[in-house]
């Protein structure tokens, strides 16, 4: 697989540089506060989520200004621009219709920007998300926390010395291999300067989307590790409370962004299929226990005979339990799995490559 690199100005002459990958309709993507169009493609960290959303889309990511191949000499990161940048690879592209995903910090651009041209986008996904990260609202750990990122990034962000870097890359992965930081450590060197890295970090404690949350009126996604250092739980819990009927997915996992050999990265592909409508991996699902570590044994052979199409009886006659314990079950996996009918178990359960006869269900 290769991805295109072209550029486009935005409506102040800032140069934007945006990439395309894959074929199909189209799926437009944005990351966190740093990124490097050409350092990011075959990187550990960020293969696997590339290659999967190219798979069935033509995937359209771009650096944001002051990052990357974009232009660096820029002032204002605010939302508003943010968004105007978005509009114009838009229009560049001349997309129509789209799903887009915001991750971090990319993610109050995706909302701004759903809620002003609401007939172009069609799905809303967010992770590692917020609506709010107002310096105001932190505590005084979380004020000391960010207080040390900015100390840090003025001290060692430039230097060949990854001492510095390194406290960033803990907050964002904990669970990362040594090459997996190895490559997030230098990804801080080269994406933007450290007065850059300063200036956005400094704009991202102002955000508050919180006036616009409710106005949102496109299907939306919010997943979210349970253990991300970087966005608590409770931030993406309220964010996903105040955009109306988002459904919310928390994920077992520490790590800011999901790494590929974790439980939860199969758990975030089987949600995101079954939300876009789009097929089983040509890699293959990971195993039932992989998808959905929440589930017990038990539930987990429930659910396939779930995914099978059988009804309660079939299911209790299969298993040799009563219909009553098979309630329960179902019950109990519809409150992990944070679905309201049996049809959305059904579709999560098969996008994730249960429902299949030559399975094994004992």
């Amino acid at each position: 697989m290769e991805q295109q690199i072209r550029f486009c100005s935005s409506f102040d002459g800032t140069r934007i540089a945006y990439a395309t990958a894959g074929s199909g309709p189209p799926l437009v993507m944005l990351t966190n506060w740093l990124s490097h169009l050409e350092f990011d493609w075959d990187s550990p960290v960020w293969r696997h989520w590339l290659t999967e959303f190219s798979r069935n889309h033509t995937l359209i990511r771009y650096d944001r200004r002051g990052c990357g191949l974009s232009d660096w000499e820029v002032q204002d990161f605010s939302i508003e621009i943010l968004v105007k940048d978005l509009a114009r690879v838009v229009d560049a592209l001349e997309l129509e219709a789209f799903p887009v995903v915001g991750i971090c910090s990319g993610s109050p651009v995706a909302i701004a920007y759903a809620v002003r041209y609401p007939e172009r986008v069609t799905r809303l996904i967010l992770h590692g998300s917020f609506g709010v990260k107002h310096y105001s609202r932190y505590s005084e750990e979380e004020i000391e926390k960010f207080q040390t990122m900015l100390r840090l990034m003025k001290v060692g962000w430039g230097q060949d010395n990854p001492a510095f870097r390194q406290f960033f890359t803990t907050l964002f992965m904990p669970d990362a291999t040594p090459e997996q930081m190895d490559w997030y450590n230098e990804l801080q060197r080269i994406s933007t300067s450290p007065e850059v890295a300063f200036r956005i970090l400094k704009q991202i404690s102002d955000t508050d989307t919180r006036s616009i949350l409710s106005e949102v009126r496109t299907p939306t996604l919010v997943t979210h590790s349970r253990g991300d250092a970087i966005v608590s739980l409770d931030e993406a819990c309220e964010l996903a409370t105040r955009i109306p009927d988002a459904r919310f997915v928390p994920l077992e996992s520490k790590n800011h962004l999901l790494l590929k050999d974790e439980p939860a990265w199969q758990r975030f592909l089987a949600e995101v299929r079954a939300f876009l409508g789009t097929g089983i991996s040509e890699s293959g699902p990971g195993s039932p226990q992989d998808v959905f570590p929440e589930l017990t044994p038990r539930e987990r052979e429930v659910l396939q005979l779930i995914a099978l199409g059988l009804d309660n009886g079939e299911i209790a006659d299969r298993l040799f339990i009563s219909s009553k314990t098979i309630r329960n079950h179902i019950t109990h996996i519809f409150d992990k799995l944070q679905v309201d009918h049996r049809a959305q178990a059904i579709v999560l359960a098969r996008e994730a490559g249960l429902g299949r006869e030559q399975q094994d269900v004992r």
